[in-house]
Formats: C-alpha cells, sequence, structure tokens
C-alpha cells in the first residue's frame, strides 16, 4: 500500500470514528430514544360520529386499524396521523366513510419516521351493514362483539384478525401477512395470503369455505362447512375435526395434508410432494395412487369417495 493510499485510509477510519462519538453524545443526550430522531410529526385526532349510518368503509395507506367495541351509543374514530396525512372521517349515502387525505409536497417524503399511523373506531356493539377495508401496509384486528352483513379486507403487507361474523360473506386477502379468524359464523369465508399462515378455529358456515395460500401454513380446526376448498403452493396444511356436509378439495404442490378426526362426504386430495396422513369419521371408498411411498387405508367397501394422490409421499388414513 503507497503512502497516499494510507495517508486517505487514516483520514477515513478518523472520521468514522468522530461520527460514531458525535452520534453516541447525541443519543445520550436523548436517552437513547430513536424516535426523537424523526423528522416527521404526529398529532392525535379524533371525530365524533353524530350521523346515522350502516356500512363502514376505510381506505388508508399505512395505518393499522382496530375496531373496539364501546358500551356508548356513539362511535368514535381515533386516529394517530402525520400532520400532512391525515384521514377524512365522514358520513355519505348511509355509510361510514374514513379515507386518506395526502397533502405533502413532495420533499416532505423525504425524512425519517419512527411512529406509526394508527386508526381505532369505537364502536358500539350490535349488527352493521357492509364492512370494507382496503390499504397498503397495515395491520387489522377487529372484535368480537359486531356482526356485518358482510367483510371484506383487502391489502397489501399486514396481518388480519378477524372476531366479528357476518351474515353474508366474509372475505380477507393480504399478500404479505397472516390471517387469523376464530368463533365466527358466516354464509360462505374466503382467505387468501401470498406469504403467510391461514388459521381458522371455531367457525360454522352454510355454504363454502375456500382458502388460497401461496407459500404458508393453513391450520384449521373446528369447522363446519358444506365444502372446504383449499389450494396452496408451498405449506402444510392440518385440519382437526373439520365436518363437511359434501366435499373437501385440497391441493397442494409441496406441503403435507394432516387429518384429524375430519369427515366429508366425499374427500378429493392432492399434493406433488407431500404425505397425506390422518383420522376420518366415517367408512370411504379409497381410490389413492403415490409414485414413491407407502399406501395404508383401510379396505372398506361403503361410504363416499376418497382419492388421495400424490407424486412423492405417503398415504396413511384410520377410521376412528
Amino acid at each position: 500500500m503507497n503512502k497516499t493510499a494510507k495517508t486517505w485510509l487514516i483520514v477515513a477510519t478518523s472520521l468514522i470514528l468522530i461520527g460514531c462519538i458525535i452520534f453516541s453524545g447525541v443519543m445520550s443526550v436523548l436517552k437513547w430514544d430513536f424516535s426523537k430522531l424523526s423528522t416527521t410529526k404526529f398529532q392525535t385526532n379524533t371525530y365524533d360520529i353524530t350521523e346515522n349510518y350502516k356500512n363502514i368503509s376505510i381506505k388508508s395507506n399505512t395505518s393499522d386499524i382496530s375496531f373496539i367495541s364501546t358500551d356508548s351509543d356513539k362511535t368514535t374514530v381515533v386516529c394517530n396521523e402525520e400532520i400532512n396525512l391525515k384521514h377524512s372521517v365522514t358520513v355519505k349515502d348511509d355509510t361510514l366513510l374514513i379515507e386518506i387525505n395526502d397533502t405533502r409536497k413532495w420533499y416532505q417524503y423525504i425524512g425519517v419516521s419512527f411512529g406509526k399511523q394508527n386508526i381505532t373506531v369505537n364502536l358500539p356493539k350490535g349488527e352493521y351493514g357492509a364492512l370494507s377495508i382496503n390499504t397498503d401496509t397495515s395491520d387489522v384486528e377487529i372484535a368480537s362483539d359486531f356482526k356485518f352483513e358482510s367483510v371484506d379486507i383487502s391489502l397489501s403487507t399486514g396481518d388480519v384478525t378477524n372476531l366479528a361474523s357476518a351474515t353474508d360473506f366474509i372475505k380477507i386477502k393480504t399478500s404479505t401477512g397472516n390471517i387469523n379468524t376464530e368463533n365466527i359464523t358466516a354464509n360462505n369465508v374466503h382467505l387468501t395470503a401470498t406469504t403467510g399462515k391461514i388459521s381458522a378455529e371455531n367457525l360454522n358456515s352454510n355454504g363454502d369455505i375456500k382458502l388460497k395460500v401461496s407459500t404458508g401454513k393453513t391450520n384449521l380446526s373446528n369447522i363446519k362447512c358444506k365444502n372446504l376448498i383449499s389450494s396452496g403452493s408451498t405449506g402444510d396444511i392440518y385440519l382437526s375435526n373439520v365436518i363437511s356436509t359434501e366435499k373437501f378439495d385440497i391441493k397442494r404442490s409441496t406441503g403435507d395434508v394432516k387429518l384429524e378426526l375430519c369427515d366429508a362426504a366425499e374427500l378429493s386430495i392432492t399434493t406433488d410432494t407431500g404425505n397425506v396422513k390422518g383420522s376420518l369419521l366415517s367408512e370411504k371408498i379409497f381410490i389413492t395412487q403415490t409414485d414413491t411411498g407407502e399406501i395404508d387405508v383401510p379396505k372398506t367397501l361403503t361410504g363416499g369417495k376418497c382419492e388421495i394422490s400424490t407424486d412423492t409421499g405417503d398415504i396413511i388414513i384410520t377410521i376412528k
């Protein structure tokens, strides 16, 4: 290494050390509270809803959304939001509208932010019309004290926890995030997660339950429905005490299918790379196929049709 290179290396190292010392000094004064470095200013705004409404529609960008029950007969919406990125809260056409209102200039997009926007809907217990939530990067939580005519939630990145029932349908879709729902009833249920986990527990449906994942596990327990339709690319599916009056239709590319005390009039299970194992509650006529794997199913001659196919995997089923 020549003399010039050594000189510049010493200078660069010195500057880095000086920067570290200055940064440590500043953070010590701030008691290592990184939120104080934020260039984004937040404020909390409360909106009291005095008009009657039936439906609820929320459109946001990055706000976490929570529905909390209140003993009051009035609805209150509390928004912790950026000063130049507020939400408008209005009632129009029998619908409570909560929408993002971005008034930022181009230069206000540049900065450091350690805060998180959130919307809290304090809602009286009871029944409502259609609930629609559309957002980009958010977590959504809905308490169990509500019942809607329909629930339609769509977001890009974030988790959804829904404990509210619906008289018609529940549709939840997220690209990157988990979906959890439990103790609910609905006529039809559609849950879609591209990269994430789907969990459903204590769910009763008069119609179909459709589940779709690309990469993630699916866990179902204590489910009753007409048809269970599940597809996925990579990920296991585990079913415990899942009962369909008509059919199971389960497809996986890479993943195991596990059944525990489940049943349907007919079953169709297909997986490319994975095992199919578990127990059913009634006799079936088994039609099975595997390229490389073990097959062990009851030699029963009554009941509905049960077709199981896998390329690489075992097929082991028992009747309880």
